[in-house]
């Protein structure tokens, strides 16, 4: 048995499924391998995004070959406006253009229908042992 205390597991849960309409911004991209900068500049982009009025939530996911997609959740498309304009970003997608990204695509939808699961969690009948 080991001494050394376990890591706290942080669930991994989606985004929780909104009320419709709202939008969508899909992001995917294959980086480059000039990477300096990109950790501090993704960590601002995330907590800047969070004080977009309308703005409701993020995910990411990276597969091992490299295809990143990042999906950005907002009330509306003026919330989306704001995030897609704001200086900051707008620097930054510039900065992507020119250092991190191999290519990208941006994907923006209308989400008109919206639902989700999640399991419960089962109880264990003491008697079936």
């Amino acid at each position: 048995m080991s001494d050394h205390p376990k890591t706290p597991v942080v669930p991994v849960v989606p985004v929780e499924a909104f009320e419709p309409p709202y939008y969508v911004a899909v992001f995917t991209s294959v980086r480059s391998q000039e990477q300096d900068g990109y950790g501090e500049t993704s960590a601002r982009m995330e907590e800047l995004v969070k004080d977009v009025p309308g703005y409701l939530g993020m995910e990411h996911a990276q597969t091992p070959g490299g295809l990143g997609i990042t999906v950005g959740y907002f009330r509306d498309a003026d919330a989306l406006t704001r995030w897609r304009t704001d200086a900051e970003h707008r620097v930054a997608q510039r900065r992507g253009r020119a250092e991190w990204y191999e290519s990208y695509t941006l994907h923006v939808a209308k989400v008109e229908r919206s639902h989700g699961f999640t399991r419960a969690e089962t109880r264990r009948d003491p008697r079936a042992d």
